[in-house]
């Protein structure tokens, strides 16, 4: 099984601040960015910033996996004895999964969602 790393999400304190560093700072592109996310275009894995929650505190990073069968990866981890989490949910065309790596890290899963 394939599997892509997709994004590396930073979760800031202030958005604005944090896209006018990697942008004006850094010198990174700037693809696009909503009140709820900014994203960067670095090649094949984008740096994508999100504000801080109290799940997610600012300057935690979460690393974004693509895989090629969601529901395949989710049922690999579970039988490793990893707890999957909720089961997945659509965010913006594609399916996501969470589950938490080593020291409690967070880790989202995605793929497309299937066209009817």
């Amino acid at each position: 099984m394939s599997i892509e790393l997709k994004y590396v999400i930073a979760n800031v304190s202030d958005l604005a601040a944090a896209v006018a560093f990697w942008r004006d700072t850094v010198g990174l592109k700037l693809k696009f960015q909503t009140p709820e996310w900014a994203e960067f275009d670095t090649g094949a894995t984008r740096l994508a910033l999100q504000p801080a929650t109290p799940q997610n505190p600012a300057g935690t990073w979460q690393p974004g996996l693509r895989v090629p069968d969601l529901e395949t990866k989710r049922a690999e981890l579970a039988a490793h004895g990893i707890d999957i989490g909720a089961a997945p949910h659509e965010e913006h065309g594609f399916l996501l999964s969470l589950f938490a790596g080593p020291d409690g890290a967070k880790v989202s899963l995605s793929w497309p969602v299937p066209k009817a």
